[in-house]
Order: structure tokens, then C-alpha cells, then sequence
């Protein structure tokens, strides 16, 4: 597997970033706009950051058929994770980061692995939007309809110039057609119950493909009955792909910022467990 790592020497955490489908890692460098990057302002706060390349993205993509099985996915990712930290430290754990289709390899990660400190979901729901209902039916990795850019790129003047070239673009996988159609029924909630770590959800106010009403997140929220701490952040002036527009600088703070709150917490959990015993 592959990803853009950006280091700290003494790590206070290491963030695991997991993009959506048909991109790459490069979703959390944004091109030509080093401000919008996730990795560079991570590093520059003292955080690691691994930006990976989804199972069958990237240098993976010649064994794309062979990640079917969930199962397979994860233990590729978890030793791609513990490859790339090796022997550094990792501060006080990982924080998985998942956006869009990412988010099902992301909760899928936090929910096996006994490192993970926090988790941030964005770009995903339970139910679609009524205008992305239609659109999405008709989507397979080979064929893009009439108006799916739309529902992830508009509107335009919520991106910078340099991501609205096709610069992110990357080959979809066939097995994300099973996670397309399970995702909101099934793996979300079945995943979600099962998060024992605190967990943001962030919601972009011109999000296009999932229903973002009060009841909508509501139900989204009411998923996480193991998490500690369920918070939702609402993100004026963003579109769907949150870490790439206009105001991905601030998204970024905002999740660095969640993710202090949850080292505080882990350090809290670990200081009661030394004077209960």
C-alpha cells in the first residue's frame, strides 16, 4: 500500500486520514494550496499524519481484486499503519479520519484496533438526499452519471481552481459497490455501535448527497452508544469535500483541535486507572 506521510520527531498523537471514493491520498494535501493541507498543518502542530491510499487505490490498485473481504481490507491498512510508524513513538495513540466512502474502512480500523484515541467522520449520513437518491442508484465504477459531479463539486466557488481540474481524480474499485450499498442500512450503524472512542461528525452546510436535517444527524448521532463523547461540528461555506475547499483550513483546526480534547480525555481514563488501582 501507499500514502503521504507527513512526520513529527515526538508525536503527540498519529492521525490515520482515509479519503472517499474515485481520489487518493493526495485528498489531504491539497494541490497547489499547502494552507488547505491536512498533513502540513497537522505536522506543524506536532501531530504524525498518514494519508493512505485505500485498499486498491494507488500502489495497491493491480491487487484491487483481491480486497472484496472487509476483513482483508482492514488488516491491510492496520499493518500499512504499523509499518509506516515502525519503531517511532505515537504519542498517545491513533485518531482515524475518514471522509466519505473512507468513512466505512475508517470505523472498520477504530473498531479493531486498541490504539485509538478519536475518530472523524465526515461526508457520509444515512439516508441520501432526494436529488443524490436517483444519481447514486445509477453510479458503478465505470460510469459516472449526469450529475454526480455536481452533488460532490457544486457549488464551484466553495473550491479553490487547482481541485476543479480533475487534479484528485483517481479510478474507483469494484468492491465499493458493495460498500455503496450497504453502508447507511447495514455497516453503518452495526460499526458505530461498536466505537468505544469519542467521535466528531462533521456535517459541511452545502453538503449535496446526504440528508443533513436535525433528524437526519440526530439519528446519525444516536448510533454511537458506546462512544464516550459524540460531538457534531457544522461547517459553513463547505461543500461535500470538505478537506479541499475553501475552508478546509479551518475544518483542519477544528478536528486538531478535537483531537487535543481527546488526548486530554485518554490521559484523564489512564490517570483514574492508576489511582483506582
Amino acid at each position: 500500500m501507499s500514502a503521504l506521510v507527513a512526520p513529527a520527531a515526538e508525536p503527540r498523537a498519529v492521525i490515520v486520514a482515509v479519503h472517499g471514493g474515485a481520489t487518493s491520498a493526495a485528498y489531504f494535501d491539497c494541490p497547489g494550496r499547502p494552507e488547505l493541507s491536512l498533513l502540513r498543518a497537522a505536522a506543524a502542530q506536532g501531530f504524525t499524519t498518514i494519508a493512505l491510499d485505500r485498499p486498491g487505490y494507488g500502489t495497491s490498485a493491480v491487487y484491487a481484486a483481491d480486497f472484496a473481504d472487509p476483513a482483508r481490507r482492514v488488516a491491510a491498512t492496520s499493518a500499512a499503519v504499523d509499518k509506516i510508524i515502525g519503531d517511532s513513538p505515537s504519542g498517545a495513540g491513533v485518531f482515524v479520519m475518514g471522509h466519505s466512502a473512507g468513512c466505512e474502512l475508517a470505523l472498520r480500523l477504530a473498531t479493531t484496533r486498541d490504539d485509538i484515541v478519536g475518530v472523524e467522520l465526515a461526508g457520509t449520513g444515512l439516508r441520501y438526499s432526494e436529488p443524490a437518491k436517483a444519481i447514486i442508484s445509477e453510479a458503478t465504477v465505470t460510469s459516472r452519471p449526469a450529475g454526480l459531479r455536481d452533488l460532490l463539486w457544486q457549488p464551484t466557488d466553495l473550491y479553490p481552481a487547482e481541485v476543479l481540474t480533475g487534479a484528485l481524480s483517481a479510478p474507483g474499485v469494484a468492491y465499493e459497490g458493495e460498500v455503496t450499498a450497504n453502508w447507511a442500512r447495514r455497516d453503518f450503524p452495526a460499526l458505530a455501535a461498536k466505537l468505544t472512542a469519542p467521535v466528531q461528525f462533521s456535517i459541511a452546510d452545502h453538503e449535496k448527497v446526504w440528508d443533513t436535517s436535525a433528524e437526519s444527524v440526530a439519528a446519525v448521532t444516536a448510533l454511537f452508544t458506546a462512544a464516550p463523547r459524540v460531538r457534531v461540528n457544522e461547517m459553513d461555506g463547505s461543500g461535500h469535500n470538505i478537506s479541499v475547499g475553501l475552508t478546509a483550513g479551518e475544518y483542519h483546526r477544528r478536528v486538531l483541535s478535537f483531537i487535543e480534547e481527546c488526548i486530554a480525555d485518554a490521559r484523564g481514563r489512564d490517570q483514574e486507572q492508576v489511582e483506582a488501582s
